[in-house]
């Protein structure tokens, strides 16, 4: 976003969005009339983005309910929708792209068309194999082979390859597949706003983008008030097995002041380890790796959580850091775990977990 835009945004402003539909690379329709809609994203789920858009059923002379048309804009037949989220500076519209969306189910109901798409790990989730997969070559390689040609890859160069072991076999979920490799590697992925996967090392670290203060524009911050022992943790155990057959294991505990589970701490003081094992681990230094990477994605959905509402601001996206002021927090480092942007003028709501 432009310095303009964001300073648009931070208070009251004209929004439009803008969705295309795509089939096979062709352009079906590039102004789908979006009469509202919203905008769900949510780390902790296999495939993070959902998208609901309602249409009108007819417009500018067309016939926007997709019947039985395969090749309708908005039928389910593998139509991607483009989403851009559209800031007036001016008379102008400057245009933030939100992604590309797989259409998963459309239909009329009287005069209002209703769609919902999900992101484009869906193609992964529910590809499963036809018959046992058995990995070889490297991390890289494998990758590619569970993914492409449904989803292009990117891999971040701060990633070293490491060489599958012989014998590895996965016998239906691809999707499965691809999350035991990222969390050997102790590597994340993400569908980036362009559509490619990237993958890239897991960290829990980054500069604020945006500053929020209780009070401020509307902005509400306040704790979540659920909390549980149930499926709590202050250490991670990750075991491997190297060329020999024998069994390497890593440790990772919850050393974080902040931690309401921190080990040694009043949650326990004794180790409560959640424990994975994957054969792509092949020496006690890649269990250590694996096992810190994991303690870092399971603090997503373990910690405490603030919930925002705010002035909609469409260039956030779910692991962006921001500052968070109020709730008893002084400009606290906080990374948005999940959002739920409207499409129409409303508040935007914001997950986040303090650092």
């Amino acid at each position: 976003m432009s310095a303009t835009a964001l300073s648009v945004v931070q208070r009251s402003f004209t929004m439009r969005v803008r969705a295309e539909s795509w089939l096979d690379g062709e352009l079906l329709a590039a102004d789908i009339p979006v009469d509202s809609g919203s905008e769900d994203r949510d780390r902790s789920l296999n495939v993070p983005e959902r998208v609901s858009l309602t249409v009108p059923r007819r417009d500018r002379g067309f016939d926007w309910d997709p019947g039985a048309d395969p090749a309708h804009p908005l039928a389910a037949y593998g139509q991607q929708l483009r989403v851009s989220y559209g800031v007036d500076i001016g008379g102008d519209f400057e245009w933030i792209d939100r992604g590309w969306f797989l259409i998963t189910e459309s239909g009329a109901d009287e005069d209002t068309v209703t769609v919902t798409a999900q992101g484009l790990l869906t193609l992964i989730d529910e590809a499963k194999f036809v018959a046992p997969f058995q990995p070889s070559g490297t991390f890289t390689s494998t990758i590619r082979s569970l993914v492409e040609p449904a989803l292009t890859v990117q891999f971040d160069s701060g990633l070293t390859d490491k060489s599958v072991p012989v014998g590895m076999q996965w016998d239906d979920d691809r999707l499965g597949g691809l999350t035991e490799i990222l969390d050997s590697w102790a590597a994340d992925a993400s569908v980036t706003t362009d559509g490619t996967l990237f993958v890239e090392p897991l960290t829990d670290t980054g500069t604020p983008v945006l500053a929020l203060t209780d009070g401020t524009g509307g902005t509400v911050l306040r704790w979540q008030g659920a909390t549980t022992r149930d499926g709590a943790f202050n250490c991670v155990v990750a075991q491997g097995e190297d060329a020999n057959g024998n069994t390497v294991q890593g440790v990772a505990y919850d050393t974080d002041p902040n931690s309401p589970f921190m080990y040694g701490g009043p949650f326990n003081s004794l180790p409560v380890p959640y424990p994975f094992s994957s054969s792509l681990m092949t020496s006690v230094a890649q269990c250590r790796a694996a096992a810190a990477a994991k303690l870092i994605q399971l603090r997503r959905s373990a910690s405490r959580k603030l919930t925002v509402t705010m002035v909609p601001h469409p260039g956030l996206m779910t692991g962006d850091v921001i500052s968070a002021t109020g709730a008893g927090l002084t400009a606290a480092p906080c990374m948005i775990e999940g959002l739920s942007l409207p499409y129409a003028p409303d508040t935007m709501s914001l997950t986040v977990r303090v650092l």
